[in-house]
């Protein structure tokens, strides 16, 4: 039987060494034994990106991108998207197992009633300017929370992490709305603890101060539902690495997810879905489809919505928000810009210099359409994103402070600059 480990032979010295593999996977400690003389440092790996380092062992997501595969604990998100809802899916992130009936009830319960938020934070999200970015407001609340729940800070006990967590996710759809009606320049709407979670998220963003029986429309409510099952979590993504790098230091929670909020604010990760509108606003209508698609092979454009990091296979989510897409346009009304989406899908699918890219839809090039259709601002979308993986976000924090190989985060460098320079007074230089 075929040993499990690598053999290095060590040029510089002839010398030889056998690393352990386990799990397909070699530690990149290993390669600190093999050096040219007893003071050296050792071997590094060189990963600008983390493009091929496992930072951790995690059992929350796992992503075949070759074949298109995305699965919350083992459970297919397909399953998940069609049967599921959106805390019972958090629950599972969480827990590990889907719960039973019971649990399922204290669950949701216990989420339904830490949706309030103080009195305060209305006041602190009122000290924004009316035009503040949404995103901008929602880092900065999520991160004050921390000085409202002082035992936040006990991340070793795990009752404090279970109530951290409840507050976590509850309170992020409130912030949001809060954020959301600051720019509108309309009243809060506060939590309604009768609704379901994307209802009561309804509520607040666009209930009227006296509208007494508010219910959004059920398609409209289940449609948010699965976006938000779709978008709890993906692996070790920017913000998740953001929440356990800064997690691994040992702050409070809100702290930690204020630093994940913030990673997912950027144009690359959480403002994706942002620049598939532009793009479908920039093509303008479906005659200028040939022309753009020559500019973007010619290098002069992107082609916003498809290929992924990982995913060289059709996003497995692309399909379901597709169909979620379909049927929110026959209660709202058909978004001009999906004539254009469609067109566009079905040349790059045929074009071999896409497919051969392997750049297929993902998750973004719908959602987008989605979202404007429901009437939120592009601005609100990367907002949108962060209250679902908020429930990612914190799975990976708990699994990552209860694993005892995880160390405060500290990378190494290669450095590049000078050395044994001598200083020089200002007026000799």
């Amino acid at each position: 039987m075929a040993k499990e480990t690598l053999s290095v032979t060590d040029n510089r010295t002839g010398k030889q060494y056998e690393i352990p593999i386990e799990d397909g996977t070699v530690r990149a400690m290993d390669f600190r034994q093999i050096r040219v003389e007893d003071d050296d440092f050792g071997l590094m790996t060189y990963d600008p990106a983390f493009t091929n380092t496992a930072s951790c062992r995690s059992a929350i997501t796992y992503i075949d991108g070759d074949k298109g595969i995305l699965e919350y604990r083992g459970y297919p998100i397909e399953q998940l998207a069609e049967h599921s809802t959106y805390l019972e899916t958090a629950y599972l992130l969480l827990n590990d197992k889907l719960p039973n009936e019971k649990e399922l009830k204290e669950w949701v319960h216990n989420i339904t009633y830490h949706t309030m938020v103080h009195e305060n934070i209305k006041r602190f999200v009122d000290g924004f300017n009316y035009d503040s970015h949404p995103m901008g407001m929602l880092i900065g609340t999520v991160g004050a929370l921390s000085t409202y729940y002082p035992d936040g800070k006990d991340v070793d006990d795990a009752q404090a992490r279970e109530l951290q967590t409840w507050r976590l996710i509850a309170k992020m759809p409130t912030i949001a709305a809060y954020a959301y009606r600051r720019t509108r320049g309309l009243p809060i709407i506060y939590p309604d603890n009768a609704m379901s979670f994307p209802a009561n998220f309804c509520s607040m963003l666009w209930r009227h101060v006296s509208e007494k029986d508010y219910r959004p429309d059920p398609v409209l409510e289940k449609a948010i539902d699965v976006l938000f099952i779709l978008h709890a979590d993906h692996e070790q993504n920017c913000s998740a690495n953001a929440m356990r790098a800064v997690g691994s230091s040992r702050p409070d929670p809100f702290s930690a997810t204020a630093a994940a909020c913030a990673a997912l604010y950027g144009p690359l990760h959480g403002g994706a879905n942002e620049e598939v509108l532009h793009m479908l606003n920039e093509i303008g209508d479906i005659k200028n489809i040939p022309d753009f698609i020559k500019r973007v092979k010619a290098g002069e454009g992107r082609l916003m919505g498809f290929g992924h990091r990982v995913y060289k296979n059709y996003d497995p989510r692309a399909k379901i928000i597709k169909k979620t897409a379909y049927e929110v346009f026959d209660v709202v009304g058909r978004n001009p810009l999906l004539d254009i989406a469609l067109e566009l899908e079905k040349i790059a699918l045929e074009d071999e210099y896409f497919v051969s890219r392997k750049l297929y839809p993902n998750v973004d090039f719908y959602s987008g359409l989605i979202y404007q259709a429901l009437g939120f601002p592009l601005e609100m979308f990367p907002v949108l994103f962060a209250i679902p993986r908020t429930a990612g976000w914190v799975a990976q924090w708990r699994e990552m402070i209860t694993d005892p190989e995880q160390k405060i985060a500290r990378p190494r460098q290669i450095y590049t600059g000078a050395r044994e320079q001598t200083y020089v007074p200002v007026g000799q230089r």
